[in-house]
C-alpha cells in the first residue's frame, strides 16, 4: 500500500519530471529518467516499484522518448543517476521524471530515499537528509539547463517507512506532499490526496504487476488528442472510480503551471502504438529516482500568511518576516502559550499605510532549539491577523542558508595567492561547509577528481574555520586552472566551475 508520507516528509511533489511536450517547434528531444525501488535494505521493502518503472519505461519510449531507468538506487548510484540525467537534457527540451518508491517529508521539504536510507527513530532526521535525495533539487538543475517543460510524476504514497513497533517514529509521517507552488513550464501529478494511501492492487486476486495508478497513467499517456492536464483528470476520475470498488479513497492530484497545452500522445487522429500497462518492460538504461515536496495546512494556514527567511550569523539568528498584506504592528512568540512581543517599527514610511513601517525582523540567539513561531499583525483595518505558526528547524535553516551564500558567490569559491610558491585557497567553502558534504577539485582538468579535506560542521559557530584546520593547497608553479565542483548535504551536486590564474 502507498501513502502520502505524511507532513514531515511533503515530498511526494518530486514523482515526475516529465518535460513538455507540446509542439516539437518548442522542445529539441525528450528525455526521461524513471527510478523504481524495491529493495530497501533497512526499511520495509516495496513490491511493484520496479515494475511500476519498468511500464513507464516502455509507454514513455513509444511516445519518442529517450528513456534513462534507474532500479534500486543506493545513495551513490542515485546521485549519479541524477546527474546522468541532468546532463542529458539541454535548453528547450522536454524533460520527465518519475518515481516510485518510498518519499518523506522532513520540515517541509521532500526527501527521496535511497536503499540504503538507515532505519531512523525520533531525533535522527538528519541521518534521513544526509542519506536521502532532496526533490526540490531536481526540478532546479532542470530550471538551470532550460528545459521548456518539466513533467513530474509520483507514485510514492506509501507507508511511513521508519513506523516501528517499540519506537517512536521519525518527525513526521510516511509519504510525500505535493508541490502547490511550482515554477513556470512545470507540472507535476501525485498518485495520491494528502494522508491518503495508494493502492498497489484492487485485491488479493489482482494479478496486475502495477499500481493501480501506473496501469491508469501509463495508459492514459497515449491516447492522441488529449493534453497533460486532460489525461491528469482521466487518470484521477478512472483511479477514484478503481479505489471506490474496494471501498478505499485514492483520488489523485496535479499542480500545472505549464506555458502550453502538452500532447504527449499525439494529435487526434494519429494513432499510437498500444502501450501494455500490465507487462512491465526491461530496463533500457540504469538511471535514477526522485519524489515531492508539500507542507501540511497548519491552523489558520493563509494565503496571506507570512513566510519567514532565516539567516544565521555570529550573534545568532535573524528572521525576516515577508507579508503581502500592508501592516500597522507586527507581534511574535515562541510556542503556543506566552505574550506576544511587538517588532517595533524603522524610520521608513511604507508607501501603502503612509505610516513607520514595522519591523519585519527578530533575533534568536545562536542556540535557538527547533520550534515553532507564532506571528500575528493588525491590518489597514485595525483588526489583527492570526496568529500563524512558522516552524523554525535551526540545523535545516542553517543549510539553507549557507547553500543560498554560496550559490550566490561562485566567483568566490577559490582563489589564487603566491607566497612561498602557488597556493589556492578555499577559505570561503570552508566557511560555509555545513552545507556541503564533498569538495571535488580538479588541477589543470575540467573533471575534479580530488577530494579537499574539510572540517566537520559546528553549528555553534558555523562559519568558524578551525586553528588546525588547512584551507589552502599547494600547486605546482606552472598549474594554470583548478576546476571545482560541490556536492551539497541533499546530495545533489553544483556545477563545475572552473578558476584561472
Amino acid at each position: 500500500m502507498r501513502r502520502w508520507l505524511s507532513r514531515v516528509l511533503a515530498a511526494t511533489g518530486v514523482a515526475m519530471l516529465l518535460a513538455g511536450f507540446a509542439a516539437p517547434a518548442h522542445a529539441e528531444k525528450r528525455v526521461a529518467l524513471v527510478v523504481g525501488n524495491n529493495d530497501y535494505k533497512f526499511v520495509p521493502k516495496l513490491q511493484k516499484a520496479v515494475n511500476d518503472a519498468r511500464t513507464m519505461a516502455d509507454t514513455l519510449k513509444q511516445l519518442g522518448f529517450t528513456v534513462m531507468v534507474a532500479e534500486n538506487q543506493n545513495r551513490s548510484a542515485f546521485s549519479q543517476s541524477l546527474l546522468a540525467f541532468d546532463k542529458a537534457v539541454d535548453k528547450g527540451d522536454t524533460a520527465f521524471f518519475f518515481y516510485a518508491g518510498h518519499g518523506f517529508e522532513i520540515a517541509g521539504q521532500n526527501f527521496l530515499l535511497p536503499t540504503d536510507v538507515p532505519a531512523a527513530t525520533e531525533g535522527q532526521e538528519e541521518l534521513v537528509r544526509d542519506a536521502s535525495i532532496l526533490a526540490d533539487r531536481v526540478i532546479e538543475r532542470l530550471q538551470n539547463k532550460g528545459v521548456r517543460t518539466a513533467i513530474l510524476v509520483f507514485d510514492a504514497c506509501r507507508n511511513n517507512p521508519f513506523e516501528r513497533q517499540g519506537t517512536r517514529a521519525v518527525a513526521g509521517g510516511g509519504g510525500l506532499a505535493p508541490m502547490t507552488q511550482l515554477p513556470e513550464g512545470v507540472f507535476s501529478i501525485f498518485s495520491a490526496g494528502p494522508r491518503q494511501t495508494a493502492l498497489d492492487r484492487l485485491s488479493n486476486n489482482d494479478e496486475n504487476p502495477n499500481s493501480v495508478f501506473t496501469r491508469t497513467f501509463a495508459k492514459e499517456l497515449t491516447q492522441p488528442g488529449v493534453n497533460l492536464v486532460q489525461v491528469a483528470q482521466r487518470t484521477r476520475r478512472a483511479v477514484s472510480e478503481l479505489a471506490q470498488t474496494v471501498h478505499h479513497k485514492q483520488f489523485p492530484v496535479f499542480f500545472d503551471q505549464m506555458i502550453d497545452d502538452v500532447y504527449l500522445g499525439g494529435a487526434a487522429g494519429k494513432p499510437q502504438p498500444e502501450v501494455a500497462a500490465t507487462k512491465p518492460a526491461e530496463p533500457p538504461q540504469k538511471v535514477a529516482a526522485l519524489t515531492q515536496v508539500q507542507r501540511p495546512l497548519m491552523q489558520n494556514d493563509s494565503v496571506n500568511a507570512p513566510i519567514a527567511s532565516f539567516s544565521r550569523h555570529n550573534g545568532g539568528w535573524t528572521v525576516v518576516f515577508s507579508i503581502a498584506d500592508p501592516t500597522l504592528g507586527i507581534s511574535w512568540r515562541i510556542g503556543e502559550a506566552g505574550d506576544f512581543r511587538e517588532t517595533g517599527f524603522i524610520d521608513t514610511l511604507d508607501p501603502r499605510t503612509r505610516k513607520r513601517m514595522p519591523n519585519p525582523s527578530i533575533e534568536l540567539p545562536a542556540d535557538a532549539p527547533a520550534s515553532v513561531i507564532q506571528v500575528r499583525y493588525v491590518d489597514t483595518a485595525g483588526d489583527l491577523q492570526g496568529p500563524f505558526p512558522i516552524r523554525f528547524d535551526p540545523e535545516a535553516a542553517l543549510i539553507r542558508d549557507q547553500r543560498k551564500i554560496l550559490d550566490m558567490t561562485a566567483t568566490s569559491w577559490l582563489s589564487f595567492r603566491e607566497f612561498n610558491g602557488l597556493l589556492v585557497y578555499y577559505t570561503h567553502l570552508m566557511s560555509y561547509r555545513c552545507a556541503i558534504r564533498e569538495v571535488r577539485v580538479g588541477i589543470d582538468t575540467a573533471v575534479p577528481d580530488k577530494v579537499l579535506q574539510m572540517p566537520a560542521c559546528d553549528p555553534r559557530d558555523p562559519s568558524a574555520i578551525p586553528h588546525s584546520a588547512t584551507p589552502y593547497l599547494k600547486l605546482a608553479p606552472n598549474t594554470k586552472s583548478v576546476s571545482v565542483e560541490l556536492v551539497y548535504r541533499d546530495g545533489s551536486m553544483s556545477e563545475i566551475k572552473s578558476f584561472r590564474r
